[in-house]
């Protein structure tokens, strides 16, 4: 298991990872970060909302972040180590 690079092949899947921002209720801000896989996606928020002082939540393989985080989500994906080329950002 120490050998074992799954979570690093898992994190540079083909997969897109699509960063956007939307008004929620009584227009509030809030980022929408999709395409993390489910099985890092409760890490993920864990540490993107303690990076980003923010709060949020993940729900239906979607993490939902509060304000406008497009420009510093980016970065603190690449942090965790997910390949900039996946990130899309809208």
């Amino acid at each position: 298991m120490d050998l074992c690079v799954c979570e690093i092949l898992d994190k540079q899947g083909v997969s897109k990872i699509k960063v956007y921002t939307t008004n929620k209720k009584f227009k509030k801000l809030v980022t929408i970060v999709e395409g993390i896989d489910k099985a890092q996606l409760e890490h993920t928020t864990k540490e993107l909302k303690h990076k980003l002082a923010c709060g949020g939540t993940s729900k239906e393989g979607v993490i939902i972040l509060q304000g406008d985080h497009k420009k510093r989500v980016a970065d603190v994906l690449k942090s965790l180590g997910y390949l900039g080329e996946s990130i899309e950002i809208r």
